[in-house]
């Protein structure tokens, strides 16, 4: 039998150049004017997004980026890279392994060009998402189909849009949220990035959201439900760990207006701080690199907001990054699709 010469590719969200405004802005631009991000009147987007949130929120993002660059650069990059190059040594000749942004560089087109003159008969394509939603493994997975059909010839194609159950997955964030010993902890939160409320709502059938359930039940339609999928990776995340439904709590962080998912993350915080709570363990599972949400947003500015409420000590956990469990999660992650 004739062996189909593979080719993977890695997706994550993206980062800037640099640290500076014109690539912060840059980058800001190309990601708020994707319709999968903000799903508005496309005249009302583009108003919105180029004459008042890109001009004026750039500045203050170059900031933010600027306390989260490293000597090596964004984390988000580097250790995207280190991932590429891990599994490409797990996979060895089974597969070419390339890695992408969705937004900024390496561009997708960029990482399809070299595909294409490589002459694959195959293209595996993983978004670095746990959780499947529109604006994320959605929109990933539109840029490459939208580049591979202007080819003459497309090779056979799969696209793996979320990871969220899978064993191997779940394995490796448990064993990395252990390693902090949640169990000396006052409480422990389970945060994900939060979506407008709109976003949920069209991955209902009809209006299914209006008496939704997915916080406690993983619904027929679940797998297509951001929310449900969040929730019931915690489950499967507690489970491993061992907690009690009094040790933990699940909310939603990174909010733009109050029409988003809830409970948020912020307010959760401030309420357990208020509550006596000194010591809480923060873990992020929808994030597999640590970035700008999880390094700044809550190992920073939610840190600070937690002592002023009272509490003591809010530790976030490393994201899984390069760690040998993650390359070892993706071998297994990808092995059904390179049999």
């Amino acid at each position: 039998m004739t062996t189909k010469k593979t080719a993977v590719l890695i997706i994550n969200v993206g980062t800037p150049d640099e640290p500076k405004v014109k690539a912060v802005r840059r980058y800001l631009s190309e990601f708020l004017n994707d319709r999968r991000v903000i799903d508005i009147p496309l005249v009302l987007q583009k108003i919105l997004v180029n004459l008042i949130i890109v001009p004026f929120r750039a500045p203050k993002s170059t900031k933010l980026y600027q306390r989260l660059w490293t000597e090596k650069g964004s984390p988000l990059l580097y250790f995207s890279e280190s991932v590429q190059s891990g599994l490409q040594q797990k996979l060895g000749a089974k597969a070419d392994v390339f890695m992408a942004m969705r937004y900024g560089n390496p561009s997708i087109g960029k990482a399809l060009s070299s595909i294409q003159k490589g002459n694959f008969d195959r293209l595996i394509v993983l978004p670095m998402f746990p959780q499947y939603a529109s604006s994320t493994s959605g929109t990933a997975v539109q840029a490459v189909i939208d580049e591979i059909r202007k080819w003459n010839s497309i090779p056979e194609f799969h696209a793996i849009s979320q990871f969220y159950e899978h064993p191997a997955f779940l394995d490796a964030f448990a064993q990395r949220i252990q390693s902090y010993q949640p169990e000396t902890y006052d409480h422990i939160v389970f945060t994900y990035h939060g979506l407008p409320n709109r976003h949920l709502d069209k991955n209902h059938p009809g209006e299914s959201f209006k008496t939704c359930n997915c916080e406690n039940i993983l619904p027929e339609f679940g797998k297509s439900c951001y929310k449900a999928t969040c929730y019931q990776t915690t489950r499967e995340l507690v489970k491993r760990l061992g907690l009690n439904e009094k040790q933990y709590s699940v909310s939603f962080q990174s909010r733009l207006s109050n029409n988003w998912m809830t409970p948020f993350t912020d307010k959760n915080l401030i309420g357990l701080a208020k509550q006596g709570n000194k010591n809480i363990l923060v873990a992020a599972p929808s994030f597999v690199t640590d970035c700008l949400e999880t390094t700044v947003e809550i190992g920073w500015e939610y840190k600070e907001m937690f002592a002023e409420n009272g509490g003591e000590n809010l530790q976030m956990v490393e994201s899984l990054n390069d760690s040998p469990q993650w390359i070892s999660a993706l071998d297994e992650i990808l092995e059904p699709y390179l049999e």
